[in-house]
């Protein structure tokens, strides 16, 4: 149906008016079960004033056949007038003729409709009859029993300005749930409702405008809400985990995941930097009292480790929707935190506190130097150069600390030295010299089994000893 928002004006092209529709025009039988009616009122011969003939507009209808199809109802004009639209139609200035009996002869009222108007029911004009019944019976309750209901008979309430149909439809819709394409069908509908009477759906389909103007805004914070309840406070927290991660691996746009990810990242990046720089503090470690030393020491650590698993789980979502750009340039800028790291891994105190701490700490490391190595992430010479200078001291330290390896640790270690290899190799000259010099320890496992550093040192030799040549000339 053609509808014009607020105004309503029901007759477009579509609905008829009286004129050519008086009961001398030619009649065609209705190829369409009559409805059912109600005894005085809706549909009863006895009662009815006017003869609504419905078929299907021939002008819009490319089949030849169009006119054919139609149907008669015998409804009554004091009900069709609660329509603004009949109203105006059915006015004084529309007289009907009399028989010479003095009968009064039934009013004609043809309308002319889309025939796409209908195409959600089973029956061509079942929208129209429930709302031309409802003029007569405003039993709206009992008539809009469901969404598809609401949806098929609101536009026929616009079009014929049946307010209070419309109102009835409008509170429905805006009690039940919809599915998808009912959705869809009711963002079609909101331009044509008031602002007040459409306010509740569309604070429901669309989300306010934010100050600043980014109506994104109110998506992201539900994001946030998301990751904060998966990494701190769901008691099922994988269950939870995985389906926030599912949601951030799906959403459509990647710069609010990239915003929401980033600001959750430095938070626990700050946290862990926090309750660890209290543990490795002089003022903890020369408490006089030492069950108070140890408690302090066993909160702090505690805290490190649960805020690193959520910051591990962060990681792992960052390269995963393949945002790592700001946690990569934040992890390589971590001096501070790679020294109280180190300070603390050389003293034996965690290991009965915090045993996993070490696992945590490389596995950051491995999965954002390797989102550089591979290329996801195309950080800066600098970025690159930091990465390792700072992380791969802290490496060392482990490999001091563990000997021989853990089974948890046995490829994770090799992956990582790797790693940092392959980085040190796109680095100039004078800066993979200082770094491959801090390698030498990748060796100690035996001569047979660290190719990755040998081959190191042999690219590195190979174009030390190029001889000097100015590439810009020929």
């Amino acid at each position: 149906m053609s509808l014009r928002k607020r105004q309503r004006v029901g007759s477009s092209g579509h609905l008829s008016s009286l004129d050519g529709a008086l009961a001398e025009e030619r009649s065609s039988p209705s190829p369409f079960r009559c409805p059912a009616f109600d005894p005085g009122g809706f549909n009863d011969p006895s009662f009815s004033d006017v003869l609504l003939h419905l078929q299907f507009d021939p002008d819009l209808d490319p089949h030849p056949d169009a006119y054919l199809t139609c149907l008669d109802l015998h409804v009554q004009s004091a009900a069709l007038r609660r329509s603004d639209y009949f109203a105006a139609l059915l006015s004084d200035r529309w007289q009907r003729p009399s028989a010479s009996s003095g009968d009064a002869i039934p009013l004609r009222v043809t309308l002319k409709i889309p025939r796409d108007d209908d195409r959600h029911r089973q029956g061509p004009f079942d929208a129209h009859v429930a709302v031309i019944r409802l003029l007569h019976t405003l039993d709206f309750s009992g008539a809009v029993a469901s969404v598809t209901d609401a949806l098929e008979m609101m536009p026929v309430a616009l079009e014929f300005l049946f307010e209070d149909c419309v109102r009835a439809c409008v509170r429905f819709l805006e009690a039940m749930p919809w599915t998808e394409e009912e959705e869809e069908r009711v963002l079609t509908l909101i331009p044509f409702l008031g602002e007040e009477e459409s306010r509740e759906l569309v604070a429901r389909v669309s989300p306010m405008v934010a100050a600043s103007g980014d109506w994104k805004s109110m998506s992201e914070e539900m994001l946030h809400g998301l990751i904060d309840v998966a990494i701190r406070r769901h008691p099922n927290v994988a269950t939870v985990k995985a389906f926030v991660a599912k949601i951030l691996k799906d959403f459509p746009y990647r710069e609010s995941v990239q915003r929401v990810l980033d600001q959750a990242f430095l938070l626990s990046l700050e946290t862990v930097k926090d309750y660890l720089g209290k543990y490795a503090s002089p003022d903890v470690r020369v408490a006089e009292d030492s069950d108070e030393r140890e408690a302090i020491q066993r909160l702090n650590l505690h805290a490190v480790m649960s805020n690193l698993k959520h910051l591990h789980w962060l990681v792992e979502r960052i390269i995963e929707v393949r945002v790592a750009d700001t946690a990569v340039r934040e992890w390589s800028e971590q001096e501070a935190l790679a020294a109280d790291l180190m300070k603390t891994f050389r003293d034996d105190t965690w290991k009965n506190i915090a045993p996993g701490l070490p696992l945590l700490v490389t596995r950051c490391s491995y999965r954002l130097a390797d989102a550089v190595a591979s290329g996801a992430t195309l950080a800066p010479r600098q970025v690159r150069m930091k990465i390792v200078r700072n992380w791969l001291p802290v490496l060392n330290v482990l490999r001091d600390t563990f000997s021989p390896l853990p089974s948890g640790y046995r490829t994770l270690y090799p992956d990582l030295e790797e790693t940092f290899l392959k980085i040190i190799s796109t680095l100039p000259l004078s800066d993979a010299q200082e770094l491959l010099q801090q390698c030498l320890s990748f060796s100690t496992r035996n001569l047979d089994d660290c190719p990755h550093l040998t081959s190191a040192f042999k690219t590195w030799f190979r174009r030390a000893n190029r001889p000097p040549h100015d590439y810009r000339t020929n």
